[in-house]
């Protein structure tokens, strides 16, 4: 697969649901999704790059609330 493209930057406030990164995959776009509401606190792909099943893409951090954080595997 490769990233198509990023919806998010470090330090952005997320909620559960929201797309984070887009991947493309035999011409087809699959949108991935924050697990948890939180704060982007890594973003480790760019558009372009080429990522295997089950790399990390992009790292959700808890927010004010203190929620668990959540890494965010292709």
């Amino acid at each position: 697969s490769s990233v198509w493209k990023v919806d998010v930057e470090v330090g952005e406030r997320v909620v559960a649901g929201q797309s984070l990164l887009a991947l493309e995959a035999m011409k087809m776009e699959t949108a991935l999704t924050a697990p948890t509401d939180g704060i982007v606190t890594h973003v480790l792909v760019e558009a372009g790059h080429q990522v295997d099943t089950g790399a990390p893409l992009v790292v959700v951090g808890p927010d004010a609330g203190g929620q668990d954080a959540a890494g965010i595997p292709a």
